[in-house]
């Protein structure tokens, strides 16, 4: 394929450097993105006088025919092209002569495919939120699900107070909704403004109407610095942030995943069908979705940190360098995409063991905020109260006994405070029960979380 920038060069490429040089086999994913920029574009021209309606014409009918071909399979992007501009713009000259050379006037590439880019990281994010939003909807299901399970929740992983195991699950949901949010933010305020007549850095000489283009393609409005616009990528930067959050967040559900599976957990049975097994033990039932989950979390950060390092040194305006961003970002997509995919099957089928978690929640004193909010409640100061609780937890260790278990007469040497009503005030039910403040895990509380998630997920 000659070279459309052909003419200052007087040999040719070395083959070597042509496919180092080529984009395409990665940029190819954008054909649709370029050829509804060009049909944008051709539209301008021919309305502000630059091109003919007749070329316009034959331009737009060239384009929509190069799109259904490729589509239906008629047309294979040829890897041999320098990237999916040139491809197109090649096609489209052999298909209609002489007009097909005029649609490249008053842009450039560096123009074409920061709009190209725009266009299709805009579309991406909205099936990553769609996705996310999938997720939630699951998350908000499983809490319906769980929400009369009473489960330890913990800090520094030890057993820390009893809360419905809905509640661990809906703190989940929450980041959820902030990466959903995130993302739209992303796409509203750095992809909104319209690259396309930039053209190489400077502009043009023509008189062309680049608020037309930009609201043909439903941005906002034209990027006001030329050299901004061919040269920025913070929504790149932005987008692949956000993407680190969601993979953040389901790398930190999947480890609860991989923990609550395990034997000396036991509070979910993970579905087989999101399980593999040993090539030489046969009892074992891995949970190897989770683990890729949260695995693939650091393909992500890794590329979010090589589009940074990749623009971190850049003089203004466009470098070759950029031509790297697309392998950051969309390997990035492609990769939480497929972690959201899999992530809400695999939650979905997931059983939870309410016995298991009652017996987990039995053990480990954490009715002892609970104790000493009993005393408080009998006049004493929190700070009287924590330490004589602390002397009961001690004293329950040393006889291996539960709070519930230890007898009225231990609890009486340590307080007179402290009356038959205590195991109403530490049972494990009333616990949860008597949290009722706002984000807290008693029953209302939980069911205005559920609601809400419910309502994000449409």
């Amino acid at each position: 394929m000659e070279k459309m920038w052909a003419g200052r060069s007087r040999k040719q490429t070395d083959a070597l450097a042509d496919e180092f040089n080529s984009s395409v086999a990665v940029d190819g994913r954008m054909y649709r993105e370029d050829i509804t920029g060009s049909l944008a574009h051709a539209e301008m021209l021919s309305g502000c006088g630059i091109i003919t309606k007749q070329e316009c014409d034959a331009i737009c009918s060239g384009l929509e025919g190069i799109l259904a071909d490729i589509e239906s399979g008629a047309l294979v992007i040829d890897p041999a092209a320098e990237d999916i501009h040139m491809f197109v713009e090649a096609e489209l000259t052999a298909r209609i002569g002489e007009a097909g050379k005029k649609l490249h006037t008053a842009r450039s590439r560096n123009d074409q495919v920061a709009t190209d880019m725009r266009l299709y990281l805009k579309a991406r994010a909205e099936d990553i939120v769609a996705l996310i939003k999938k997720l939630i909807g699951v998350v908000a299901e499983q809490a319906r699900n769980t929400r009369d399970f009473i489960a330890p929740a913990y800090t520094h992983l030890q057993r820390a107070q009893p809360v419905v195991f809905a509640h661990q699950l809906l703190a989940y949901g929450m980041m959820f909704t902030r990466d959903a949010g995130r993302i739209g933010d992303a796409v509203r305020r750095m992809m909104n403004d319209c690259p396309l007549g930039s053209c190489a850095l400077a502009g043009t000489t023509y008189s062309t109407d680049r608020v037309f283009t930009a609201k043909k393609l439903g941005f906002g409005g034209a990027c006001l610095n030329s050299i901004d616009g061919v040269s920025d990528r913070d929504f790149c930067v932005e987008l692949l942030s956000a993407m680190a959050l969601v993979m953040t967040h389901l790398s930190r559900f999947a480890e609860e995943m991989i923990l609550w599976s395990s034997s000396e957990f036991g509070f979910v049975d993970l579905d087989e069908a999101y399980t593999t097994g040993s090539s030489i033990m046969p009892q074992k039932k891995n949970p190897d979705m989770a683990e890729l989950v949260r695995g693939k979390t650091g393909r992500v950060y890794g590329d979010l940190m090589a589009m940074l390092t990749v623009l971190k040194g850049l003089p203004l305006a466009y470098n070759k360098d950029m031509q790297e961003d697309k392998e950051c970002v969309f390997d990035a997509l492609d990769t939480v995409s497929r972690c959201l995919d899999i992530f809400a099957p695999m939650l979905k089928t997931a059983k939870f063991d309410r016995e298991a978690m009652l017996k987990a929640a039995g053990g480990g004193y954490i009715n002892a905020t609970d104790l000493a909010d009993y005393l408080v409640g009998k006049g004493l100061p929190f700070r009287t109260a924590y330490k004589i609780v602390g002397g009961i937890v001690a004293r329950a260790s040393d006889l291996g006994v539960t709070l519930e278990e230890l007898p009225l007469s231990e609890y009486v040497s340590f307080s007179d405070k402290i009356g038959e009503d205590v195991y109403d005030a530490i049972s494990l039910r009333a616990c949860v029960a008597r949290r009722v403040s706002e984000g807290g895990t008693g029953a209302e509380s939980v069911e205005k979380q559920i609601r809400f998630l419910e309502r994000f997920a449409g």
